[in-house]
């Protein structure tokens, strides 16, 4: 066990030095060893070897053990440290491509045995197994195996063990990935409703697949669902917002992007909106990313009228809220921002003169990515406006300010020119003799900062 990872690495090296086949036909025998161990490093060897050499010169009796040492490897586990014995199994099946043709009904047979086991992580074994040879399915055109398989694997979606539940959703994702939605079996009208009360399970794996598997759905089957199932999907996926894993809220914010995409953009913004009122910031910050994603998939004049609207509301969670959601949209949208420039002026004026510090820092680094969406499309008017607005805030004291404003500057000096940036910047220190010195040096920085960066 000390020397697993040296020995390993040495047989590799070997391999590229005298070919794959070769090193392969001297260990293959191993996989049937009685010491599980052995076996584990025995396929991490051979797993490594092929990943980097290929299988071209692996001939049919080479094929033929291999496929035989790897069924018996993979179904003599009994400890279930790692994924060893998985990861091998589908880097060589996806290396031989069309050539395990003759092998599938024998790997499916087994993948369906094993998902009847009593034991919870043998079916679970099983699920990630089918994963991993899904594509390799498709490209032998085994297209009735896999409508088998999902029929099997969508009957096990009641598991107990959440463990098993997140691989059992994973090997449907990769079905379903592979065989597209028209091909699909069970239909996708019967599998999401399915899905949706999973979305309440708490384990990261399950929510994550979950998540991942409705997205895709949402992204290319959205019309063989009805709308009104979308709309309780996405109420649901509003408390996935919370997740304390990342992975997990970007795709929730995806999804929601892909589900107002196919049933409008109204429905799922109404419900977005009255999230950011929520005292949780997480779940606020996710909310307008989501909005922004909602706006940049169906257009910005879907969103707008709507988020300007929820600007009027006298509450500082909301105004901020709307303000973050502007500066990821115009981040998302980039040149069509130059559409929205004047319809936007008057709320982001607003904003800079706000008593609250935070509503001037989020409305600086909403300018900032508005300045750099229009760069040369005729708009240097309302960004001169707005830059009249922002330079006061250059004597701010709070870092974030201070760190947004000189941003917001520094998108002025790409989309206006430093000569202009200059010049409101001799204006002011013209009038403030004082303080001549720190605008200068803040200048200064910007300047060399963006010089830098381009």
């Amino acid at each position: 066990k000390r020397n697993y990872k040296h020995l390993v690495e040495t047989t590799t090296s070997i391999a590229e030095k005298v070919g794959g086949a070769d090193i392969v036909s001297r260990i293959v025998i191993d996989l049937k060893d009685e010491s599980e161990p052995y076996r584990r490093m025995v396929m991490d060897a051979i797993e490594k070897t092929i990943s980097k050499m290929g299988a071209a010169d692996i001939d049919l009796r080479l094929e033929e053990q291999l496929i035989d040492g790897m069924l018996y490897a993979f179904q003599e586990q009994t400890e279930h440290q790692d994924n060893t014995m998985l990861d091998g199994f589908g880097v060589v099946i996806n290396a031989l491509g069309q050539r395990t043709k003759p092998y599938l009904p024998q790997i499916a047979a087994i993948i369906k045995w094993r998902l009847n086991n009593k034991s919870g992580m043998v079916r679970m074994q099983a699920a990630d197994l089918i994963g991993r040879v899904a594509v390799v399915m498709r490209t032998c055109d085994e297209i009735q195996l896999l409508q088998h398989l999902g029929v099997l694997v969508f009957e096990s979606i009641g598991e107990e063990y959440p463990e098993v539940l997140g691989s059992i959703l994973g090997a449907l994702k990769a079905i379903v990935n592979v065989l597209g939605m028209e091909e699909m079996t069970p239909p996708i009208n019967d599998l999401l409703p399915r899905l949706t009360p999973i979305l309440k399970n708490r384990h990261e794996k399950v929510q994550e697949n979950c998540i991942d598997l409705i997205g895709r759905i949402a992204d290319r089957g959205a019309t063989l669902v009805s709308d009104k199932e979308w709309a309780r999907i996405s109420f649901e996926l509003l408390d996935l917002l919370k997740a304390t894993k990342k992975s997990i809220r970007r795709a929730t914010v995806n999804t929601f992007g892909y589900i107002a995409k196919a049933i409008g953009p109204q429905d799922v913004l109404a419900t977005l909106l009255t999230h950011l009122r929520v005292q949780e910031r997480q779940l606020r910050v996710c909310t307008t990313v989501a909005i922004a994603i909602v706006a940049e998939t169906c257009s910005p004049f879907t969103v707008l009228p709507a988020l300007m609207n929820e600007y009027r509301v006298p509450e500082m969670n909301v105004q901020n809220g709307v303000l973050k959601s502007l500066s990821f949209m115009f981040e998302y949208i980039g040149e069509m921002s130059r559409d929205y420039c004047y319809a936007v002026a008057s709320l982001l004026e607003d904003a800079l003169i706000d008593r609250d510090p935070v509503h001037r820092q989020t409305a600086s680094a909403a300018i900032k990515h508005l300045a750099l969406g229009v760069y040369g499309l005729g708009r240097e008017d309302v960004l001169q406006h707005l830059m009249n607005f922002v330079w006061p805030n250059i004597f701010e004291t709070s870092p974030h300010v201070i760190q947004a404003v000189t941003d917001a500057i520094d998108g002025f000096r790409v989309s206006l020119g430093p000569q202009v940036v200059f010049f409101t910047f001799y204006k002011v220190s013209s009038t403030l003799q004082g303080e001549f010195e720190m605008l200068f040096g803040r200048f200064i920085t910007t300047c060399t900062l963006g010089t830098r960066t381009r």
